[in-house]
């Protein structure tokens, strides 16, 4: 049971201002504890007889003042309290009320000692908890909530262990910068976090390092569990792609045992470990040219297990001193990995061949041709035979060998005009490869394509895709 509640106003200065504007509407004078200790034993709420409690609701929630974290209570005398932001409230409000009801009824401000928490507090989302705290943190600031402070919260983040990190577009109001590091305790204490970061724009360097702030805490370095594999990268240098996951998942599911793999993009090792811990792979030379990344992935290979079955290559993969060893390639690169295609078929077996799984961002823009940067156009080969499959009402499911080429991984489902454009992206791939292997060998080569994979939708009409291309030398 709640204490006794006195009817008195809000203290602070907008306390003051109301408490000198509402005498006779139950005001009294014994407003004098300071704000600070008010806020925290209890809550202020608005009295009135309970016929007038649901019109009394109705233009508090109207006017986003009813505090939602604490219940309508009933108090000895029959009348009912409904708990107010504080500090929202203005003296208008109280004004407008007693409009509403018979004269010499009671419309008043009270303390609540005690307040009980709504069930909605108890079960609240992080969003809503968070919206709460920052509510009674400014309100003790004698800041009032805003449509702009509102608009201006995560409704989403990244979390880490007990470092959360925060969305680019949250928390830009000039306010939140006057409000010193308490601030951010009060956000990582609402969302369960004991650090806390924020993003910012990709740079533009070769790196596409990322900008983030670590805004609570030492350190940025944090652990993340994925399919059975730990990862441990600094989120202020590094980034982890959580719409890379299906690739990942793939990646651990085929069967690579005995092979030689080079990872051409090997970051902190997003797809070198599943190579290692799930596919099978005998040994992965792993090429990156982020000093930060390396020290990520080496420290994820110890943390797995594998560093004795790896070779971490330090620098520009396009100067790789590596030659006919490798069984199968990863060029996870994204807009494009293409720059890696002459090193990928440099470093693939010349005797019996291998696998290329090349990433790549493309478009299907309706009626658009799709036009790769080195503007490769099709043999004539190639069109008639792409003709003949869309002729024969076959975009809808191409299939070249035993092997359906075309599919959706679980995702929505591409449209005939998105598959077509895949198709001859995948097309005019292989044939550049094709090429390639041929120039670097000097003996003809054939390439077939396996398997495209949709990862995700990178933008309106244009896919992360991965071509598996198995390329084969001629004997």
């Amino acid at each position: 049971m709640a204490a006794p509640a006195r009817k008195d106003d809000v203290t602070g200065p907008r306390a003051r201002s109301l408490q000198s504007g509402a005498r006779g509407f139950g005001c009294g004078g014994s407003c004098k504890m300071a704000a600070e200790d008010l806020c925290s034993r209890g809550t202020v709420a608005l009295v009135t007889e309970p016929q007038f409690a649901q019109l009394f609701r109705k233009h508090l929630q109207r006017e986003g003042i009813l505090h939602r974290g604490y219940r309508v209570q009933k108090l000895p005398d029959g009348t009912l309290a409904l708990p107010v932001l504080s500090q929202s409230f203005a003296v208008q409000h109280l004004q407008q009320l007693k409009t509403k009801i018979p004269p010499g009824r009671t419309c008043a401000l009270t303390w609540i000692q005690n307040p009980i928490p709504s069930k909605a507090a108890k079960v609240q989302s992080p969003v809503h908890k968070l919206r709460n705290e920052l509510q009674r943190f400014t309100s003790a600031y004698g800041v009032a909530w805003s449509e702009e402070l509102e608009k201006d919260l995560p409704h989403s983040w990244q979390r880490h262990g007990d470092l959360v990190l925060l969305s680019e577009d949250s928390f830009k109001a000039k306010l939140w910068r006057n409000l010193g590091q308490e601030l951010w305790e009060v956000v990582a204490g609402a969302l369960g976090a004991r650090r806390l970061a924020k993003q910012g724009h990709v740079q533009a360097d070769l790196f596409r390092s990322p900008t983030v702030t670590l805004l609570l805490g030492q350190d940025g370095w944090v652990e993340h569990m994925d399919n059975g594999i730990r990862y441990m990268f600094d989120v202020t240098q590094c980034m982890l792609s959580p719409g890379n996951i299906t690739e990942k998942l793939r990646i651990a599911s085929l069967q690579c045992a005995g092979e030689i793999v080079v990872d051409l993009y090997a970051g902190i090792g997003y797809f070198t470990l599943p190579y290692l811990v799930h596919a099978g792979a005998a040994f992965v030379h792993a090429c990156e040219w982020n000093p930060c990344a390396v020290e990520a992935l080496k420290k994820n290979l110890e943390l797995n297990g594998v560093q004795d079955q790896c070779h971490v290559h330090l620098g520009d993969n396009r100067k790789l001193q590596l030659w006919n060893v490798a069984d199968r390639v990863n060029l996870g690169l994204i807009p494009s990995s293409e720059a890696g295609w002459p090193v990928a078929c440099q470093v693939l077996r010349k005797d019996v061949g291998g696998i290329l799984h090349i990433h790549q961002n493309v478009e299907s823009f309706p009626i658009k041709a799709l036009e790769l940067p080195h503007k490769l156009m099709l043999d004539q080969s190639d069109e008639q035979r792409l003709a003949q499959r869309m002729s024969n009402g076959q975009e809808d499911k191409i299939v070249q060998g035993d092997h359906n080429i075309l599919q959706d991984a679980g995702k929505r489902t591409p449209t005939p005009t998105a598959k077509s454009g895949w198709q001859r992206w995948a097309e005019l791939t292989a044939t550049q490869i094709r090429t390639l292997l041929e120039g670097l060998d000097e003996k003809p080569w054939r390439t077939k394509i396996l398997h495209i994979e949709q990862v995700k939708s990178y933008a309106p009409h244009v896919h992360h895709l991965v071509l598996d291309l198995e390329c084969q030398p001629f004997t």
